[in-house]
């Protein structure tokens, strides 16, 4: 028998004073067998930290040819494509050619990212926007998930704040340099 995937209810206060962008946000991720914690919840954070209208969850993992999270336009065209953790080149190859914009939102060693890219081939490497979620901050959200979690999140000047349960944890997301 298969394993099917966990769904986690998330409803979100979101107030990203960076962008201006303030929601009230309340939506199903669901974590494949396969899929890490930590993979799920930076895929969480990443969705926060790009939301906009359009934006939505693929199947993740469980189908390896679509970015982890996307942005659509109306007319139902890739806009963006958001990846997590530390895809390979040829992925982010594929992807910029796919998307005009193309953001990855690592959870891991950053600098072991850009070693493997390093000197690969991949169509517009310049434009690639590669960010580094706090891994303690992930660690922290990890242990007090819950399957009906209710989270406030703020961003200020690359600070994370996530309220859990009335107790407030902070991290940053830094902009990785090529």
């Amino acid at each position: 028998m298969a394993l099917t995937a966990t769904i986690y209810n998330l409803d979100v206060q979101l107030a990203d004073t960076d962008r201006g962008v303030y929601e009230t946000l309340a939506f199903k991720v669901a974590q494949q067998p396969s899929e890490s914690d930590e993979h799920m919840m930076a895929r969480v954070l990443a969705y926060c930290l790009e939301y906009t209208e359009g934006i939505g969850f693929s199947k993740g993992i469980a189908e390896p040819e679509e970015p982890a999270l996307f942005v659509r336009d109306l007319t139902g065209a890739l806009r963006v494509w958001i990846d997590i953790g530390s895809p390979d080149a040829a992925r982010l190859h594929k992807a910029s050619k796919a998307a005009p914009r193309v953001a990855v939102y690592t959870h891991k060693d950053p600098a072991q990212l850009l070693r493997a890219l390093d000197g690969e081939r991949i169509h517009r490497a310049e434009a690639l926007e590669l960010y580094a979620l706090d891994r303690s901050l992930i660690d922290t959200l990890v242990a007090h998930r819950d399957r009906r979690t209710k989270i406030d999140v703020t961003i200020t000047e690359g600070h994370l704040y996530v309220t859990v349960d009335g107790e407030t944890y902070e991290g940053t997301v830094e902009r990785i340099a090529r």
